[in-house]
């Protein structure tokens, strides 16, 4: 049985270098099993392939963790992103049969993003990139960050839309009037980043970015972002409205967007999800080092699924879209 997971994470030394660790959501303020896992952030060679072997996880796909080269300006972020990705392909290189990876994009200048995002599929091998949260306030809709999204629909690569904390207006009026550390944890993990990343996708598709750029793909995590159990009233709601687009705005959860399971390890959202988006559109994912290797191998032992559905959802699926 061949396990493959695509929301991975590392953080790079170069990063810390320059943003000092700002940013870093609840990781300054972990404690005891949580701080042991983030202390694995930095690790691209034995380490990480031992917690991959103890629970047969045959390959990661790997990105970088927020904060990352995405909140500089562009006459840093270029610089920074080429030294990640480029880190992070020695690392592939060293296991090749055991590493795989997503790109870091200088998002602030769309056209260097969309240069770097080429040079590292066409040079480096990357399967595609992650963009973590919104880009100074903005979604990746809005027209300036249009080349990212058509060099990827020609590389014929996804981009995995990924949470990051939420801009400091929102955090103040969603997450304000509350004790510090409840306020922080639903702004991220307990709430908000799950919100804002289904709001991402949505936008991506109420704009027309997939009728501009039908090829393009996209994945989100952690089970769909709270997506599936909404589809069908996001669906009665907006598609009357949305008359612009060339078909509901249900169908592109079947031609544009891939979930994974990064994160949740209860069966319930998974079987949602196959009922919601098929079996076609589910990849599994752990979220390490976040959450463990052990409890996504020990959410995937529990799971009743069909031998065909399973094997698309651990390897099949990712090895079609990340020609694996």
């Amino acid at each position: 049985m061949r396990i493959v997971t695509l929301e991975e994470h590392y953080r790079s030394k170069h990063v810390d270098r320059v943003l000092g660790g700002a940013g870093t959501h609840f990781s300054a303020q972990a404690t005891g099993e949580m701080a042991k896992r983030l202390a694995k952030l930095s690790d691209l060679g034995e380490g990480r392939i031992a917690d991959m072997d103890q629970a047969a996880i045959d390959v990661q796909v790997l990105s970088h963790t927020p904060p990352s080269p995405e909140v500089l300006d562009a006459g840093r972020a270029v610089p920074l992103a080429q030294i990640v990705n480029d880190e992070l392909a020695e690392a592939v290189g060293r296991y090749p049969k055991r590493l795989a990876a997503f790109a870091t994009l200088p998002v602030a200048d769309p056209m260097a993003a969309a240069t770097e995002l080429q040079r590292t599929v066409e040079q480096l091998g990357f399967k595609g990139a992650m963009i973590n949260g919104t880009i100074q306030g903005r979604f990746v809709d809005d027209p300036e960050f249009a080349p990212i999204l058509e060099r990827a629909a020609a590389l014929a690569v996804p981009l995995y839309l990924h949470p990051a904390p939420p801009p400091e207006a929102v955090q103040r009026t969603y997450f304000s009037g509350l004790a510090p550390e409840l306020g922080q944890i639903l702004s991220i993990a307990g709430w908000g980043w799950h919100a804002e990343t289904g709001l991402h996708a949505l936008r991506l598709i109420v704009s027309g970015v997939f009728d501009r750029f039908p090829n393009l793909q996209v994945i989100i995590g952690h089970m769909g972002e709270m997506i599936p159990c909404m589809l069908a009233r996001i669906d009665l709601a907006v598609s009357p409205i949305a008359i612009r687009l060339k078909k509901p705005v249900a169908d592109y959860f079947h031609s544009n967007v891939h979930i994974t399971t990064s994160g949740l390890f209860t069966a319930p959202p998974l079987y949602l999800a196959l009922a919601v988006v098929g079996a076609d559109r589910i990849m599994f994912s752990v979220d390490y080092p976040f959450s463990s290797n052990e409890q996504g191998r020990e959410f995937l032992n529990k799971l009743s699924l069909s031998p065909a559905d399973f094997d698309k959802i651990t390897h099949g699926n990712a090895q079609r879209l990340l020609k694996l």
